[in-house]
């Protein structure tokens, strides 16, 4: 299942494709449809998809078409809501399916995927980096060597992360952000699209410009 049906849901499901497509032998995934309380049935008909139901029709087990050994990724861009759902979906039976990475990604030797994690086309993590559950490393991202990403961490399209950078849960980088070698975010912090991080970035601030400054 991909729990939302918004564009990014959209593109999570063209990554679950391209992973069929990879291996047609296989065909790892059979996917069930969406689930989302608001969903464009003309958009997801063109994808050849379906609407499941709601997602509180998913927590309370009303959604008969889903087995309960069905697994769900979720395609939500916003870390706060995504955390949320995660936890109240930790309490059903489902379980979330293991890191999703699109074939035109390239991934290094010693990295470590949380469960959940989706990884988009022509996104790059080099070596020795640990990222946790639920991160979202979206379209042409970077992550370079010994770098820790926190769980819910949300990497826009276009991010540099370089080498021995740690970012906190939940930590949201803006389009074509860069992060400087070295240096932490904390989290739950927004840095803003086009940012230069060339300092530590504390918990929970949103920094912008170049380079980035909070108040």
């Amino acid at each position: 299942m991909i729990v939302g049906a918004g564009g990014h849901g959209r593109e999570t499901l063209d990554v679950v494709d391209a992973i069929n497509a990879a291996h047609p032998d296989d065909h790892p995934f059979e996917v069930l449809g969406v689930v989302a309380d608001h969903a464009d049935q003309d958009l997801l008909a063109r994808r050849g998809a379906i609407h499941l139901g709601r997602v509180d029709d998913l927590l309370d087990g009303r959604l008969d078409s889903v087995p309960a050994a069905a697994v769900y990724v979720l395609a939500i861009g916003d870390p706060r809501s995504r955390r949320a759902l995660a936890d109240r979906l930790a309490e059903t039976a489902h379980r979330a399916a293991p890191a999703l990475v699109h074939p035109a990604a390239t991934i290094g030797a010693d990295v470590r995927l949380g469960p959940g994690s989706v990884v988009a086309a022509g996104a790059r993590i080099t070596t020795n980096v640990d990222i946790g559950r639920f991160v979202q490393v979206n379209v042409n991202a970077v992550v370079s060597h010994d770098c820790r990403v926190g769980d819910h961490v949300t990497l826009s399209p276009g991010v540099l992360v370089n080498g021995a950078v740690t970012l906190g849960e939940g930590a949201f980088l803006g389009t074509a952000t860069v992060v400087t070698p070295g240096h932490s975010i904390g989290a739950w912090a927004v840095i803003g699209a086009g940012a230069v991080v060339v300092a530590d970035v504390p918990a929970g601030v949103t920094a912008r410009g170049v380079p980035a400054r909070w108040t």
